[in-house]
């Protein structure tokens, strides 16, 4: 059986360029809708470049924090065509 952390990073290695999901939509998808937060603390550890875990934003549209800063963020998911500038 996986953990909830490898299960995190498996949901969001698949995540395609130019998509983008919700740390909630990933807490769901990984067995446990309300732990949301613990997607964000897992993402924030998260210095593995083949895990694109900026693609994963907050519910109500804003970006969320990254280890390489939000405007960093932003930049990539815009470039990526994941949300207009």
């Amino acid at each position: 059986m996986s953990s909830f952390k490898e299960k995190v990073l498996k949901i969001v290695s698949q995540i395609p360029k130019g998509k983008i999901l919700t740390y909630k939509q990933v807490a769901i998808k990984a067995g446990k809708p309300m732990a949301y937060r613990a997607v964000g603390n897992i993402m924030a550890r998260n210095h593995n470049p083949g895990i694109p875990c900026h693609r994963v934003i907050r519910s109500d549209g804003r970006v969320g924090g990254y280890n390489r800063g939000s405007q960093e963020k932003k930049l990539l998911l815009i470039k990526e065509g994941a949300i207009i500038k």
